[in-house]
């Protein structure tokens, strides 16, 4: 009885999907490495140079509503996150607030971070809490008024904010649910391929249908599963080879922040995760829209 059992036991962990033995068997940091991956590196903390300190700040984010400067999130106590606690860590996540109560620029995708689930915020703190601390000051943002007027963001955000944890939706498949948690909650990529309104709200009925103004200036191109204008042609395998290796169906590669994302970030997921993220992609609403830059150039 008691080998039985134990063959039993043995086909149970075998049978259990890879995306559950990450989260029962490696421990916080582990996994808080992992859900940085997953949030693409978060590559707007460290500057584009050889010599920028990982995750230290200063890396400028061209908006139209001016230049942003990514924060300094090492475990510095007097310039980074050091000296936050829990719950000021979620509630700058979910509720984009500093510990002061002070609103956060939407440029910190907080809009979607909130979505994240608790647990997978404590990893993430837990991983950030590992990394080499470095004393460096936040830089002042450039951002011409009234949209640099701090106390501001509460309409801003009564208009264009629904904070809450991401639910599944029970009609879905698992590996829909985790394509869509992974994609809309930790990669945050709508926030790049989903065009603005005059204020900066993402425009709902163009999800990830693309943006002329993506960060730093950059095209983000239609990702919806439209033939003409999207990524309709795409299977699942080519979007998977692409999270990869920033490699397209027809032999371009990626440039830009997007394959820096790649690189720090999207590559190091499993193929699981990155097959559920294409299964969620090809199942949004198509829609046609030529994204290109407003100068005309491809």
């Amino acid at each position: 009885m008691k080998s039985r059992s134990a063959w039993f036991a043995l086909l149970f962990l075998f049978l259990i999907p890879a995306s559950h033995a990450l989260s029962a068997d490696a421990d916080p940091v582990a996994r808080g490495e992992y859900i940085f991956r997953a949030a693409a590196g978060c590559a707007c903390h460290t500057v584009e140079s050889e010599e920028a300190e990982f995750l230290a700040g200063g890396r400028p984010i061209e908006t139209p509503f001016g230049t942003f400067y990514g924060t300094n999130v090492t475990p510095d106590e007097d310039t980074g996150i050091g000296a936050w606690d829990e719950s000021e860590f979620l509630r700058a996540m979910r509720k984009g607030l500093s510990p002061h109560g002070s609103h956060y620029f939407p440029v910190f995708p907080y809009t979607s971070f909130t979505r994240m689930r608790r647990q997978d915020l404590l990893d993430l703190r837990a991983y950030l809490a590992t990394v080499r601390q470095v004393r460096k000051e936040n830089r002042a943002h450039k951002v011409t008024p009234p949209f640099s007027w701090r106390p501001l963001l509460w309409v801003w955000k009564l208009l264009n904010f629904s904070p809450g944890e991401f639910k599944e939706d029970p009609a879905r498949s698992p590996e829909w649910n985790r394509g869509a948690y992974l994609a809309e909650a930790l990669g945050h990529c709508g926030e790049c391929h989903t065009p603005r309104n005059l204020l900066g709200g993402l425009k709902e009925e163009m999800a990830y249908a693309g943006s002329r103004e993506g960060p730093q200036g950059e095209v983000a191109p239609n990702i919806t599963p439209d033939t003409e204008t999207g990524i309709g042609t795409w299977d699942v395998e080519d979007m998977v080879f692409f999270l990869k290796s920033g490699s397209k169906p027809d032999g371009d590669d990626v440039q830009g922040l997007m394959a820096e994302m790649i690189d720090n970030g999207f590559k190091y997921l499993r193929d699981d995760d990155m097959r559920a993220i294409a299964v969620y992609l090809r199942s949004l609403r198509p829609i046609r829209n030529e994204v290109r830059p407003r100068n005309g150039e491809p």
